[in-house]
């Protein structure tokens, strides 16, 4: 089912967890919130949504980690129902896209839920205070051609690391709806 994100939530503070990478690895959100803000982003593998995007995905987040802006993505759907989505085959796709943050697993769909994630992908993109200032999509070429688009996500980033603000403006990403248990 084809979903829209919500309208940013603008100071809306992010809630604290701790989530694990496919080999086990720890990883707390406010240890990776920074002194320029954080992006969290939920995706996942099956969706044609995220696949789509993956490529830019990872060179606008390498952008991102390269001007101390982090970066954390969380899988919520239930692995257990589309196995494409296993942490197995999480690993997989972020070597395919190479993908340079950690990509997590929420095993028990509480993040995604406490974050209100309604699709993959869904950004929530926080300054260095964990308030909510971006919530909208990657770039303007959606799953179209990306030769000529306009980066919003990173341009947010950049924009909420040098004034603690997201632009006013912003388009909902659209994609695929998260698969509850």
């Amino acid at each position: 089912m084809l979903l829209d994100t919500p309208i940013c939530d603008f100071g809306w503070k992010a809630p604290d967890f701790t989530l694990k990478d496919p080999d086990g690895a720890s990883f707390r959100m406010s240890d990776h919130l920074g002194g320029k803000g954080l992006l969290i982003a939920f995706i996942c593998n099956h969706c044609p949504y995220v696949q789509g995007i993956g490529e830019r995905l990872a060179a606008d987040t390498r952008v991102l980690l390269d001007e101390g802006i982090n970066v954390l993505a969380v899988m919520s759907n239930d692995y257990r129902t589309v196995s494409t989505d296993s942490p197995a085959n999480m690993k997989l796709f972020a070597r395919r896209f190479d993908f340079p943050f950690p990509y997590l697993v929420d095993e028990d769909q509480s993040v995604g839920k406490a974050y209100g994630a309604v699709c993959t992908p869904d950004f929530f993109g926080f300054n260095k205070e964990g308030a909510l200032q971006y919530r909208g999509r990657l770039d303007s070429a959606g799953m179209g051609d990306a030769q000529n688009r306009k980066p919003e996500l990173l341009n947010a980033m950049r924009l909420i690391a040098e004034t603690d603000r997201g632009p006013r403006e912003q388009i909902p990403s659209m994609g695929c709806s998260i698969k509850w248990s």
